[in-house]
């Protein structure tokens, strides 16, 4: 019995050893403490830090600084600069890269400027001490972008512009570093400058031209394979971060470099970024935020006056020359108040590129033990004050977003959409419930509704519960997205039948359908069910075919007939699409009429959408085929059409999906049929008024031309 006590107190001796009980540790440190602290309204990431000060070899010494603790607090900052990569709003860059650019600037060298003449002046150190201390102010760490990720505003311009920012502070920081240290050093030479841009002209080469081919090469091939792709995720962002080392600038340059790269081929979306997320957030970005405080000693402002002066004098540099570069920014772009603060809190924080510089500086002997001390001090203030004024601004913004989608959902008739799926081919329903994702209004409460219509004969109970167990299993792919699946099973003599009575009874706002077969008969009986649906329903309806995964499209190309705005889902379809183009970072191509163009223009900007778009003038539609020319094989082609009877119908636009499929057979394609009237439109006192008969007038007065015609020429027309 003594013996197992004394085992017992062996394994709780200080600080301690044992990887499973410290991995223990460490994971109900990041359980608990963003929940204590959450009840004070104070950000979890606060909680983390000063978990780390406790616990760390300055504080109680439970835990000492190990390898397992650096390659897990290394993993977590790489993953840091990895989703801030990946979550970037890439049409939103490259709209505001001058933004980003002065930003940059700004960032960069008002805490220079600052910086350098208080480190001369007034603490007294020499060019080298004085200028590579300054530098250090330019630089910070993204330690708050976690808070705006889970708030959901990471795409907000003042987000892009701040991750644009860092990356070019920093890597012109860390450039200055190798620039003092080889000044230092005596060598800084012709061959140095070469090595250096040839290095990084090959990094970048690597990570812009070869990475995304390699991504999508494994991403089509091995399309089904779910789990392999995160592991491929990984693996690439960590090998990104070992050829940033090996050009001669930091890895997290490498990390961010690789969510650049790999951006375009991991919608938002997707499950694949749910799971790359959930990991980061759940397990290594708290392990780097714990390592962050275990970094801070404390007993540094016990050390004498000249070490607290120091450090304070530091900290209030660091925090005043970023909040100057985020107010300059403000006035220069008309920013508000609260993007201010939001760009004040996310580049106000430093760690990493922070440490980094002033210890190599230190064992470099070029700066001394009290600028050592007063920068592990200046770590935590920042990351503090950082993280108090980046929560604030995010909630604030998150309020002032909800506001304004409120108004646009009142004003459109949106509240909470229902998407229908009805399937009648199991190969296709991945594809399709993976575009129903994507254009899934992520705030209503609804789920997405895969309809499965059995005939009513004998077999129908065997048949649903058939229907049910094979679609199960598309509900757990859903659910990988954090998006909630309903089955429904229904019995109906027609499948058109059914799937209009189901729109119906759950009120869908969107029907998604597959695109249809056609093989003689039966390829005309499926023809004829598409035709029914639409004229029994006044949904919005996407008629889908998929060639390729959604990722893989390069281009969205869209043709909208003449007075297309005048219908009643106009504004709906277009936030659709506009927003599966966000999704997916491509841009959309539209080919319309100058009139429908000011409309569509319109829509666009009072809903602050972000895709980028451009027009060309197009009006040529008894010959739309000829589009045809101007499409490449990885495009979406698009084509809006309109139900018999409504503004927008034109007669050559019938039989879409045959026309379609023989002229566009490389292409994945969509044809949308908007809503056309009000779902709460009364008709109880016009039920004997209709457009019927004349709409079937012109149309047997149409096809009996059209016969005439085929008897004068030969061939099919």
């Amino acid at each position: 019995m003594t013996d197992f006590f004394d085992h017992l107190m062996d394994e709780f001796v200080l600080p301690l050893q044992n990887p499973v009980l410290v991995f223990s540790l460490i994971l109900f440190i990041i359980l608990i403490s963003p929940i204590l602290l959450r009840r004070l309204n104070i950000p979890g990431i606060i909680g983390l830090i000063i978990s780390g000060v406790i616990i760390g070899p300055h504080g109680l010494n439970i835990l000492a600084k190990n390898s397992a603790i650096d390659l897990f607090s290394t993993i977590g900052l790489l993953y840091i600069m990895f989703i801030a990569g990946l979550e970037l709003d890439l049409n939103e860059f490259k709209a505001n890269r001058n933004k980003s650019l002065l930003f940059g600037l700004f960032t960069f060298f008002i805490p220079l400027a600052i910086g350098y003449p208080v480190c001369f002046y007034l603490l007294g150190y020499d060019f080298n001490a004085s200028f590579l201390t300054a530098s250090m102010f330019a630089t910070h760490t993204l330690v708050a972008y976690p808070i705006v990720s889970k708030l959901g505003i990471s795409k907000n311009q003042a987000v892009a512009i701040t991750v644009g920012g860092t990356i070019l502070t920093d890597t012109a920081v860390l450039i200055i570093l190798a620039v003092i240290m080889g000044n230092s050093q005596g060598n800084l030479s012709q061959e140095f400058w070469i090595r250096l841009g040839i290095s990084l002209a090959i990094f970048t080469a690597i990570m812009f031209l070869i990475i995304p081919r390699i991504a999508k090469w494994f991403f089509r091939k091995l399309e089904s394979e779910k789990h392999s792709h995160y592991i491929f995720v990984l693996s690439v962002v960590f090998f990104s971060a070992f050829l940033a080392e090996v050009a001669g600038v930091e890895p997290i340059i490498g990390a961010f470099m690789a969510g650049l790269a790999l951006n375009k081929l991991i919608p938002h979306s997707s499950a694949l970024m749910n799971r790359i997320e959930f990991i980061g957030n759940s397990l290594f970005i708290p392990f780097f935020l714990i390592s962050v405080g275990m970094l801070v000693d404390v007993r540094v402002i016990l050390k004498g006056p000249m070490a607290l002066i120091i450090a304070g004098t530091l900290s209030v540099v660091a925090l005043t020359g970023k909040w100057l570069a985020a107010s300059f920014t403000q006035l220069v772009f008309g920013y508000s108040k609260n993007q201010r603060q939001l760009i004040f809190g996310l580049s106000g924080a430093h760690a990493a590129a922070t440490l980094a510089v002033i210890l190599v500086g230190f064992r470099a002997g070029i700066l001394d033990e009290n600028i050592l001390n007063g920068t592990i001090i200046l770590i935590l203030i920042t990351c503090i004050v950082a993280s108090f004024a980046t929560e604030k601004a995010a909630r604030k913004m998150v309020v002032e977003a909800e506001e304004d989608d409120a108004v646009l959902a009142t004003a459109n008739g949106v509240h909470n959409e229902h998407i229908l799926l009805p399937i009648a081919n199991l190969e296709n329903i991945e594809k399709l419930l993976e575009f129903s994702i994507y254009i899934k209004d992520k705030k209503s409460i609804n789920p997405v509704s895969v309809l499965t219509v059995v005939s009513n004969n004998d077999e129908a109970e065997i048949n649903i519960l058939k229907a049910r167990k094979k679609l199960e299993e598309f509900v757990k792919q859903a659910s990988a997205t954090e998006t909630k699946v309903n089955v429904i099973t229904t019995i109906d003599h027609n499948p058109a039948s059914g799937i209009a009575r189901i729109a119906r009874e759950i009120m869908a706002d969107i029907i998604v359908l597959g695109w249809p077969r056609r093989t003689g008969l039966i390829g005309k009986l499926i023809g004829q069910k598409v035709d029914s649906i639409l004229s029994n329903t006044d949904k919005s309806t996407f008629i889908c075919y998929m060639k390729k995964p959604l990722i893989l499209h390069k281009r969205i190309i869209i043709a909208v007939p003449p007075f297309a705005e005048h219908e009643r889902g106009f504004e709906f379809w277009l936030l659709k699409i506009a927003k599966l183009a966000q999704e997916l970072s491509v841009p959309i191509q539209f080919y319309c009429n100058e009139s429908t163009e000011k409309s569509m223009r319109r829509v666009l900007k009072a809903a602050k959408q972000s895709a980028s778009v451009s027009f060309t003038r197009f009006i040529d539609w008894e010959d739309f085929l000829i589009l045809a020319r101007y499409i490449r094989e990885d495009d979406l082609f698009v084509l809006v059409s309109a139900r018999k009877g409504a503004a927008s119908y034109i007669s050559v636009l019938e039989n879409l999906p045959m026309k379609l499929e023989k002229h566009f057979s490389l292409n994945s394609r969509l044809v949308i049929y908007p809503q056309q009237f009000n779902q709460t439109y009364a008709t109880d006192g016009y039920e004997d008024i209709t457009a019927d008969p004349l709409n079937k007038g012109i149309e047997t007065i149409q096809k009996i031309g059209k016969g005439i015609s085929s008897i004068f020429k030969k061939g099919d027309i």
